[in-house]
């Protein structure tokens, strides 16, 4: 491969609308192409592929008025259920429908501590925004370069880059204080995995991580063990919560 020329994984899909194929490469945070990577994995999307925003309105005030603060007196009371409790106990012997008691209790029913001011939502935040999809690898010519080293490549994107062995805060900072070891290594000695973007039906979505990916081991294979098609079920989310500037940029990567 030449320098800077893009490596595509991907399997035959021969006049399948690119529309319908997902692209992955690796970004930035900033979400632009990383430097030195020109790897790209290619898969159709099968199934629902839907994108999930969670927007957190909750109302605050919701929970201030008196029925918090006794629900199982004030349920009672507007319900009506307390002024038949008095009646039936007969606390009062001179009681009628029109006693002051009975009729002081009837004024509770039907009425609620709840208005529209403190009822009003406030914006609460958000999580990222996730995307679920199921990704399709399968093999016309070669199961090894259209599936399993297209599959491979994307599950080690998801995986850490690097887990330290044997290293603890405490033995990491003496080895820093010696000097064999940087502070920064010794502080945070492994890696994370690295940020990808998602590209499909002309929209890109970066920086994503992937939150979960699956491989499916009884998908079918060829004579010597090579899967043949793989369906992944994969969960992708944004770096961090989405705001309007970064939808408008969807369409514009």
């Amino acid at each position: 491969m030449k320098i800077n020329e893009t490596q595509t994984l991907t399997s035959d899909w021969g006049a399948l609308s690119p529309h319908l194929i997902a692209s992955f490469w690796e970004v930035d945070r900033e979400g632009n192409k990383k430097q030195g990577s020109n790897t790209v994995v290619q898969a159709a999307v099968t199934d629902d592929a839907s994108l999930e925003v969670t927007l957190n309105w909750q109302s605050p005030f919701e929970q201030a008025g008196p029925e918090t603060k006794a629900p199982t007196l004030f349920a009672m009371l507007q319900s009506g259920l307390a002024s038949d409790i008095f009646d039936k106990l007969g606390f009062d012997k001179q009681a009628d429908s029109n006693s002051k008691a009975t009729r002081l209790l009837q004024q509770f029913e039907g009425r609620t501590g709840i208005t529209q001011l403190n009822s009003v939502q406030v914006f609460n935040g958000m999580p990222p925004a996730k995307i679920q999809m199921t990704l399709l690898f399968r093999a016309w010519r070669d199961p090894v370069s259209e599936v399993e080293i297209p599959f491979n490549q994307l599950m080690e994107w998801a995986l850490p880059i690097e887990l330290a062995k044997d290293s603890t805060l405490l033995t990491n900072a003496f080895e820093a204080l010696k000097g064999s070891k940087d502070w920064i290594e010794a502080v945070l000695p492994s890696q994370a995995p690295t940020l990808l973007a998602f590209h499909y039906k002309g929209r890109t979505f970066a920086p994503m991580v992937i939150e979960s990916i699956s491989q499916p081991l009884t998908a079918p294979t060829s004579k010597d063990g090579k899967f043949v098609e793989l369906s992944v079920p994969v969960t992708l989310a944004t770096l961090a919560a989405i705001d309007r500037k970064y939808w408008q940029s969807i369409q514009k990567r």
